[in-house]
Parts: structure tokens; C-alpha cells; sequence
């Protein structure tokens, strides 16, 4: 009986630990996310409203713009280099040590765009240096988002993995928030030629700070417990691309295809939107940021309120009807917007981002419970990086290019209601979460010792 203390003692340290463990896992999860993010939506801001003339002049301010937004495809395009090397390496060498590289590689690549010259400057030297660092920050984006879902979501209750893979979904509304909240406050306090010859430099250089603050919390964590319990059984992959590709394609392809839909939806009511409202609306640029920032701030909250009502109830149908519904509301949006006051355009970028929250808050939990254990790094950034592709890298390219060709609104809702369609695809070919939470369980469950940590009987 004297041993019954010091056994609660030792398994209530050992709860303490592990809740203490989750909590800073979580934060470190999105605080690490969202920095990444600001890096890159700083990027996707400036894109639609000052590196057009900066970079890419012409007579033509669309034709500039889509210039722009080319090197912002630039981003998307590289991040299946960062998810093919940094997924890899997270089943590999383990999930901490590829987020602090991730970190480190997108903002120094963030950090020197701050202090790139322009076009009038140096010539065709400037755009072709935007273009290599734009893909610098991609490779890190890439090999980010895998392990920061699992960074989370293999700490916590696998039967609670929509909330805790939330963490990594609340980078991009924060960093989003964060960066546009940066731009709206350099455009208040700076004349329109103050910020276009300089202040835009700024939310870029600032990047420093936030890396710094970002790679001081993540340096503290240990590595995830389902790593560790890889190791301990010596069954992490050798040659984990080769293995998901060969051994799970469908949910390789279930995975890609459910990310098109909400990735083509956020970059209209994030990015797009502002040129939009600029140019087609006739609306200031504060309005138009304005917009963003109020749907950004409300993601902030509802995304893992989202990943936790996905816990709930059926992920899968969750997901479903939230595609349903980004592929309906595009055309209410453009039809409330013409008359180009600020009411419904805030009201409809709001509902834009508050449906994207339905999809993109479970997004995450669907996505890794599609692979085992051993593989789930490799085939979540691959999945990720992927459907970057076909999803946003394109969609602000053919936004643009569909506007210009047609005048008109209503292909680009009928692009986005497509785009829906195939996320649809995608969730109807995944699986839900009973097989992913048997199989961490499994993992999880005490085994007898492996041969080569044996010691040798003399």
C-alpha cells in the first residue's frame, strides 16, 4: 500500500507532462505556421498591389499584374521540391528538426525580397532575383505544413485529431491577418508614393523578427511520441516517396484532390479580391485590404472550431457539403459586389472565409489520416505540395486571364464551382478517421524489444 502514492504521483506527473507536452506543440504548431504564412501572404499582397509596376512594368496594369502573379505561382510550383525533401526527411530524421529548417530557408528568403532593388533599378535582374527567392519561400511553405500538422496532431488524442491538426491550419488566416494588418497600417500612416517606393519594404524586413521568435518556441519542443515509437520499433521508411506512391495511391490522390476546391476559394477571397475590387470596383486599396483583414480575423477563431466540430461528427460529410457550398457562393458574391460599396464586399469575402473555414479547418486531419503512421509526413506534404499546383498556384493566373479575356464575373465563379467539384471527388475516394486512430493506437501499444536492441547473452 505504501507504493500507491508514489504511483498516483508519477502518473499524474507523467498527465501533467503530456498535457504540457500537447499545449506547447500546439502553439508551436501555429505560431511557427502563421509566421510562414505572413512571410508568403506578404508576398501574394504586394503581388496584387505593388510589384507589378515595381517589377514587371507596362504600359497595361493588368497585363502587370499578371506578370506578378506569375512569380506568385512561382511559390506554389516549388513547394513539391519542399515536399518531396522535407516530407522525406520528416519520416526520416523526425518532424523537429525539418520545421526549424523550413523556418529558417522562408524567412531568409522573405527577408531579402525586403531588400530587393527594382526593375528601374537593375534591369531584368530584379524580376528573375524575385523569381528565385519567390521559389525559395515555396520550397519552405512545402516542407512546412506536413510537419506542423503532425507536429500537433501526433501529441494529442488521435479520436480529437480535426482539433489539434487545426493548429497548422490556423497559420495561413493568422499569417494572412497579420500581413495584411502590416500593409493597412504602413498604407494609413505613408503617402501612396511613400509606400510604393519603400514602405512595402518594411512588412518584408520585419520578417527577421518574427523567424526569430518563431524558431526560439519550436528549438524547446522534443520530437512527437509516434516518432519516437518509429524509432523504437526501427520502422521508419528508406525510401518513403517510392513507398506512398506504390503502396498508397488512392489515398495520395484523395488527398490532392481534396485540397483544389479550398485552395482555388481562398485565393479569391484573400487575394484575388484586392485586385478585383481595385481595378474592376473602382474601390481603394484600404477598402479592399479592410475586407480581407475582417475574414481573416474571424478565421482565426472559427478554423479550429471547425477542426473540432470535424471530431464530432462525419468528417467526411462536413467537408462535402462545405465544398457544396464554396462552389454556390462565388456567384452570390460577384452579384452583390457590382455597385462597388464596402458593405458587401466585407459581407461577402466574410461568408467566402467563413465557408472555407468548414473545409480547411478538418483539411488537415483528413489528410493524414489518409496515410500510416510511417508514412504520413512524406505522403501529407506530397498530397500538400501537389495539389498547390492545380489549386492555388494557378488560380490567381486564371482569375486574371479570365476577367481580361471575357469581362465578366461569371467564369470565375464557374472555375471555382469546378474546382469544388473536385474536391468533392476527393473526399469521396479518402477514408475517415477509424482506420488512422486504430493505427496510431497499434503503434502506440507496448511491444516486446526489437532484435537489435537485444543485449547479447555471454
Amino acid at each position: 500500500m505504501s507504493d500507491t502514492p508514489k504511483d498516483d504521483t508519477k502518473d499524474d506527473a507523467r498527465a501533467s507532462d503530456r498535457r504540457s507536452g500537447v499545449r506547447r506543440a500546439f502553439v508551436a504548431s501555429l505560431t511557427g505556421t502563421a509566421l510562414e504564412w505572413y512571410d508568403f501572404a506578404v508576398y501574394s499582397a504586394a503581388a496584387a498591389l505593388v510589384f507589378g509596376d515595381l517589377f514587371f512594368p507596362s504600359e497595361d496594369p493588368l497585363t502587370g499584374t499578371l506578370l506578378a502573379f506569375s512569380t506568385y505561382a512561382v511559390g506554389y510550383v516549388s513547394r513539391p521540391l519542399g515536399g518531396f525533401v522535407f516530407g522525406r526527411l520528416g519520416d526520416v530524421i523526425g518532424r523537429k528538426k525539418v520545421l526549424i529548417a523550413t523556418l529558417v530557408l522562408i524567412g531568409a528568403a522573405t527577408f531579402l525580397i525586403g531588400v530587393l532593388p527594382a526593375y528601374s533599378t537593375v534591369g531584368v535582374a530584379a524580376p528573375i532575383a524575385l523569381v528565385v527567392l519567390r521559389f525559395a519561400q515555396g520550397v519552405g511553405v512545402g516542407g512546412e505544413w506536413g510537419g506542423a500538422v503532425l507536429l500537433s496532431s501526433e501529441f494529442g488524442d488521435p479520436r480529437r485529431r480535426g482539433f489539434y491538426a487545426s493548429a497548422a491550419q490556423v497559420g495561413p488566416p493568422a499569417g494572412n491577418l497579420l500581413a495584411n494588418g502590416v500593409l493597412a497600417a504602413l498604407g494609413a500612416v505613408l503617402t501612396e508614393a511613400q509606400f510604393e517606393s519603400w514602405g512595402w519594404r518594411v512588412a518584408f524586413l520585419f520578417s527577421g523578427v518574427l523567424v526569430a521568435f518563431g524558431l526560439w518556441i519550436r528549438a524547446k519542443l522534443e520530437e512527437t511520441p509516434v516518432f519516437k515509437a518509429m524509432e523504437a520499433e526501427h520502422s521508419r521508411p528508406e525510401a518513403p516517396v517510392r513507398e506512398v506512391f506504390t503502396t498508397q495511391p488512392r489515398a495520395l490522390l484523395a488527398a490532392i484532390l481534396c485540397r483544389v476546391g479550398p485552395d482555388v476559394l481562398y485565393a479569391m477571397f484573400t487575394v484575388f479580391v484586392l485586385t478585383y475590387a481595385t481595378q474592376e470596383l473602382g474601390m481603394s486599396r484600404g477598402s479592399a485590404l479592410a475586407a480581407v483583414l475582417i475574414g481573416s480575423s474571424i478565421q482565426v477563431f472559427l478554423m479550429p472550431l471547425a477542426g473540432a466540430l470535424s471530431d464530432r461528427i462525419n468528417r467526411r460529410l462536413l467537408y462535402g457539403g462545405a465544398a457544396v457550398a464554396a462552389g454556390v457562393w462565388p456567384f452570390v458574391f460577384f452579384s452583390m459586389v457590382g455597385a462597388g460599396t464596402w458593405l458587401p464586399l466585407a459581407t461577402g469575402v466574410v461568408v467566402g472565409l467563413v465557408i472555407h473555414c468548414c473545409l480547411y479547418g478538418p483539411q488537415a486531419a483528413f489528410i493524414a489520416e489518409q496515410f500510416t503512421p510511417r508514412l504520413r509526413s512524406t505522403g501529407s506534404s506530397l498530397a500538400y505540395t501537389l495539389a498547390g499546383i492545380i489549386g492555388g498556384a494557378v488560380a490567381p493566373l486564371l482569375f486574371t486571364s479570365l476577367l481580361s479575356a471575357y469581362g465578366s464575373w461569371a467564369p470565375l465563379a464557374v472555375y471555382i464551382a469546378l474546382a469544388s467539384a473536385v474536391s468533392l471527388v476527393g473526399v469521396w475516394l479518402g477514408r475517415g478517421p477509424e482506420a488512422a486512430v486504430e493505427e496510431d493506437a497499434a503503434l502506440a501499444a507496448p511491444k516486446a524489444p526489437h532484435p537489435a536492441d537485444a543485449t547479447p547473452s555471454h
